[in-house]
């Protein structure tokens, strides 16, 4: 039957049966990582084979040590308007809480990136010296107050740890924007590593990324994902590391574009990229926990923006959501800048599809005669072709004049896919009425009904060539299997979907119309 069916045909039916494959791949095949709780992080053993190896790493062998039961025990209290911070008796961010409406889970409460039942937790440090590592999770440090409460000016707090033979002191700069300096300083040289800690304590689904990401000295990114680390990796100069989920992430960047840092990624536990950053007698770091915004990361460091990346398709999705980002700004509203950014496209590509539905209605009048074609030269498909090229030749018809729009909007569609699904601005964004979180399916399912009954009504009056019956009825069941996937996709996705859907209802009306004037001339000519 296939291969019966024109190169038109065949383009539309593989671009819908990968757009299918590509989004039900994502959501029911993809495996979703729960969320890392108590109740199922098994901790890890503190030894020194969990300290990135380096030339100046002298252990060959663990040496085991337990943590305290009481190694959450909070010394400090970071509180603002936007967030709460816990600080540990190790010195570390052991809770970390985001304030606000858009930041609650499904039981109402506030969400909640960092829990002290991890495995690893930012600003963690592990000391290569055996000795060394097993004390500093036995000594607490002091802290210079037990609360800070943040307004417009930044606050510090001092964090002290005498060991030994070594004093360790974190100074942390505090600010209001969900940003942090932390100065780590030893009264003797030893080998360290501080980590950023294991991504955020949210759901890692089969949508978006989540594991680490490093951007690297030549400015590229270097992504790992859960699950896939099989041995140390490690990067020289780089300028920010980060543990990453879908809409959170907890970084540690260079304040020193000149230098960089040194990353070590670890796969402690489950194959699971832990990040560790070489530390220095003196070092200080640009730190980040909080949400993907950028309005979030550009308060910190417009550098930072990489750590919003949207896979494959980034280098086009950027600039997509920067666009969306601007219409933004403007209307105050996420689900009216999806649809003028979608008519935008839309007008932009109306040239390339103008023509291509022009190509389809030419070649839809030429039927009559491909078919003679076809009967004439049926047992030589050579001389088929040949005539068949003659034939669109003679009258300006292209068959591939329909498959060119599609082609090129394969990658708009993904790059705004991402887009839609990796943007945290659309969490809690409400659009019309019904419509109160674009981040999530339609409560109502009146978008994917609309979505799929607009591309009912597009395939009607769209111009076309089927020379086989079975073939037709094939390709009109995709509007309802459309339809039952989309029920479960993020309102945002669909409502572009169906604006789309409009956009090309009406420009295919225009050209019918265009055409149907056409006719009615040459018949008024010929009488």
């Amino acid at each position: 039957m296939i291969d019966k069916m024109s190169t038109q045909q065949r383009v539309i039916l593989a671009v819908s049966l990968a757009f299918l494959f590509y989004v039900l791949y994502a959501y029911f095949f993809i495996p979703k990582q729960p969320v890392v709780s108590s109740q199922n992080v098994t901790k890890t053993e503190f030894s020194v084979s969990n300290v990135p190896q380096t030339s100046d790493t002298s252990i060959s062998k663990a040496v085991p040590s337990s943590q305290s039961s009481d190694s959450s025990e909070v010394i400090t209290y970071v509180r603002s308007d936007d967030f709460e911070i816990h600080i540990d008796k190790f010195g570390r961010i052991s809770r970390y809480f985001l304030n606000g409406e858009n930041f609650k889970d499904d039981n109402g409460q506030r969400i909640q990136l960092i829990d002290e039942s991890f495995n690893l937790l930012p600003l963690e440090i592990r000391f290569s010296d055996a000795n060394l590592y097993k004390e500093a999770f036995e000594i607490s440090y002091t802290a210079s107050t037990s609360e800070i409460l943040l307004k417009d000016e930044p606050q510090i707090l001092v964090l002290t740890q005498r060991l030994s033979n070594i004093d360790v002191t974190k100074k942390i700069t505090f600010t209001k924007d969900k940003g942090y300096l932390i100065e780590v300083s030893l009264s003797q040289p030893k080998s360290y590593f501080i980590s950023t800690g294991f991504r955020p304590n949210q759901l890692a689904d089969g949508y978006a990324f989540h594991g680490a990401i490093v951007k690297k000295a030549d400015g590229s990114l270097e992504k790992i994902d859960d699950g896939d680390l099989k041995k140390q990796e490690d990067f020289i100069g780089a300028y920010f590391a980060a543990a990453s989920d879908r809409y959170y992430t907890t970084l540690l960047a260079s304040t020193n574009e000149n230098e960089g840092i040194d990353v070590s990624i670890l796969p402690v536990s489950d194959k699971n990229p832990n990040i560790f950053i070489k530390g220095k007698e003196n070092l200080k770091l640009q730190g980040y926990i909080g949400p993907k915004s950028r309005a979030a990361i550009y308060a910190v460091d417009e550098k930072l923006d990489d750590v919003i990346e949207y896979g494959f398709f980034t280098l086009l999705s950027k600039p997509i959501f920067s666009l969306l980002y601007f219409i933004h700004s403007k209307v105050g509203n996420w689900g009216w800048s999806i649809v003028i950014i979608t008519l935008l496209i839309r007008f932009v590509l109306y040239p390339l599809t103008y023509r291509g539905m022009v190509s389809m209605n030419k070649i839809k009048d030429l039927m009559p005669k491909v078919k003679e074609l076809q009967l004439k030269y049926k047992d030589d498909k050579q001389k088929l072709n040949i005539h068949m090229m003659d034939l669109y030749k003679k009258h300006g018809a292209n068959p591939m004049g329909g498959c060119l729009p599609i082609l090129i909007q394969i990658p708009i569609f993904f790059a705004i896919y991402r887009v839609l699904v990796n943007t945290i601005e659309l969490k809690n964004a409400e659009w019309i009425l019904w419509v109160k979180d674009l981040a999530v399916m339609d409560p109502y399912y009146i978008l994917p009904v609309a979505m799929g009954l607009t591309m009912f009504l597009q395939q009607k009056i769209t111009p076309s060539n089927f020379a086989d019956p079975t073939q037709e009825k094939i390709m009109k069941f995709l509007p309802l299997i459309f339809t039952v996937f989309f029920l479960w996709f993020p309102a945002g996705l669909t409502l572009y979907w169906f604006v789309n859907n409009l956009f090309s209802i009406a420009q295919q009306m225009y050209v019918n119309k265009i055409f149907k004037n056409k006719k009615a001339t040459a018949i008024k000519e010929k009488a």
